[in-house]
């Protein structure tokens, strides 16, 4: 056992180390307009400039310029159309940030559900105290590097955003945004608000994939650790990457390929991110005892409840219609009515995934698996979310089916290849799906949507360098989520310690951990 105190040393060392990084950010390479506050009533940001080219209105900028000043109730007008626009975008888009953020009681119960009634109140605990821990880290430094110079590139959607405008690059080529820390300055704004809620619920997704894949023998103060860190380091870079206006977004202007990486609601950003962290973590832990046998060939441990996991499958896949159609950031003007479309897509995926996942378990079997029913519907929710903007019905039932059974195969590939311990199964649904729907834009993509002023076409549609584009924002996920987690994985269990004691895994980690079991004796499942 390694040495609580110094635990507790590298507890309070992440926290400061986490602060610095914010307070550098402050205050190096300073300009007077990071000084000045930002809108913090709204009164100021739904002026009529932020029509200009906007569909299907189009209207230009001299056009305004003539109207304020010749015809100013036409001029007062348009100011008006577009405070509307910005509200109805502003109310949709934190209806489905408050959506996503429901999605985490669907993985609690989903996870808890899936693991031992000894450990329900650890695993739990967990996924309520991820919400608090990723959103620190993220508040604090997370969205500055990930957001702070998305307003070069433009969110029309939310008036601009052009005060995130601080993205250092090298040639070019964005790596990290670094204003936003702490949301001051020009930062406090109501438009970075409600930006900020939207992502950092997509962060919290992400957060929690591990939660699963390393339950049942987890140590506190270090999935404490992780859960700063992910917030502050681990989403928000692979997620200026390309929704920032970061590198991969540029592979499309800078090299040709395709429109560049496209990932409407995160296949890529959110869950193979979450789940190749998982995966990491996962083998650095080491599988649970009585999982392997000598010759690695895997043992069978139920979760303790099937009714909790289908009550938490529901509860996500409801949530999934604020995490997919809520990805365009408004539902007025520049074709966001798509989210009717995009809605569609991923109702009809995740029907197709839990049908192909219940028939080839059962074919296989000679019954249907629930649970693996339970995550075929996850993983068509979870591939069909990057191209859910960008593909028709008929291919959402495609990806969706394909998914059912990829999962199926993920699961046994990751036990009985790998040798790696997934209570869950969040590795195989969220990193090896997250994967698949990445690939699933550059093949299906059939350019009816028009996105950030982009036309997306997969191979199928005439657009091979898009299906490259995709193949790349993959292997990036992979190496960045699975590297710097393992790296950060192995440091921990280096220096406190990963892993619970076997005394403690054995009898449970309810009392050992959280000094409170998740059922009373008398309500403890057989």
């Amino acid at each position: 056992m390694k040495s609580t105190k110094a635990g507790h040393w590298i507890f309070w060392l992440s926290i400061i180390g986490i602060v610095a990084v914010a307070i550098i950010g402050l205050t190096a390479m300073k300009t007077p307009s990071d000084q000045i506050q930002g809108d913090t009533t709204g009164n100021a940001t739904g002026s009529a400039e932020n029509l200009v080219g906007l569909a299907p209105a189009d209207i230009s900028q001299s056009q305004l310029d003539k109207a304020a000043t010749n015809e100013p109730f036409a001029y007062q007008l348009a100011t008006a159309v577009n405070e509307n626009r910005l509200a109805s975008n502003f109310i949709w888009t934190l209806i489905c940030g408050f959506l996503v953020m429901f999605m985490q009681a669907g993985f609690a119960l989903a996870e808890t559900g899936f693991c031992r009634a000894k450990h329900a109140g650890h695993t739990m605990f967990m996924n309520f105290m991820i919400y608090a821990l990723g959103m620190l880290g993220f508040y604090i430094c997370g969205f500055a590097l990930m957001m702070g110079g998305v307003g070069l590139v433009g969110v029309s959607n939310l008036g601009g955003l052009a005060q995130l405008n601080k993205e250092f690059t090298i040639g070019g080529w964005g790596l990290f945004g670094y204003k936003g820390f702490f949301l001051s300055g020009s930062s406090y704004d109501v438009s970075v608000a409600v930006m900020f809620l939207f992502q950092m619920v997509f962060m919290d997704t992400t957060a929690t994939v591990p939660t699963g894949a390393m339950a049942e023998r987890w140590k506190t103060l270090p999935f404490i650790i992780y859960g700063l860190f992910v917030g502050a380091i681990i989403y928000p870079i692979f997620g200026n990457w390309v929704w920032g206006g970061g590198w991969l977004s540029q592979l499309g202007t800078k090299a040709g390929l395709g429109v560049g990486y496209v990932d409407f609601a995160g296949s890529g950003v959110v869950h193979a991110i979450g789940g190749w962290t998982a995966l990491a973590g996962a083998i650095v832990l080491g599988p649970r005892l009585g999982k392997f046998n000598k010759d690695k060939t895997p043992n069978a441990i139920p979760g303790h409840s099937l009714i909790l996991g289908a009550l938490g499958v529901f509860i996500l896949a409801f949530g999934w219609f604020g995490f997919n159609p809520g990805s365009t950031l408004g539902a007025s003007f520049s074709g966001n009515l798509r989210i009717g479309m995009v809605a569609l897509t991923t109702m009809l995926s995740c029907a197709a995934s839990s049908l192909t996942s219940m028939a080839y378990t059962w074919m296989k079997n000679g019954k249907p698996d629930f649970g693996m029913t339970l995550n075929g519907m996850l993983a068509g929710l979870v591939a069909i979310t990057a191209p859910s903007g960008f593909v028709s019905p008929q291919w959402a039932i495609v990806i969706g089916g394909v998914a059912g059974v990829w999962v199926c195969f993920a699961v046994w590939f990751v036990e009985n290849k790998l040798h790696v311990d997934d209570p869950v199964g969040a590795i195989a649904v969220h990193g090896f799906n997250g994967a698949l729907g990445q690939l699933c834009v550059g093949l299906f993509a059939d350019g009816t949507m028009n996105y950030n002023g982009l036309v997306v076409k997969g191979l199928f549609y005439g657009d091979a360098k898009q299906l490259l584009a995709q193949v790349i924002g993959m292997v990036v996920a992979f190496v960045w989520a699975f590297g710097i987690g393992f790296v950060f994985f192995k440091i921990l269990d280096k220096t406190i310690g990963m892993r619970v004691s076997p005394e403690a895994e054995l009898a449970g980690l309810d009392i050992p951990e959280i000094g409170a079991p998740g059922y009373g004796q008398e309500l403890m499942p057989a």
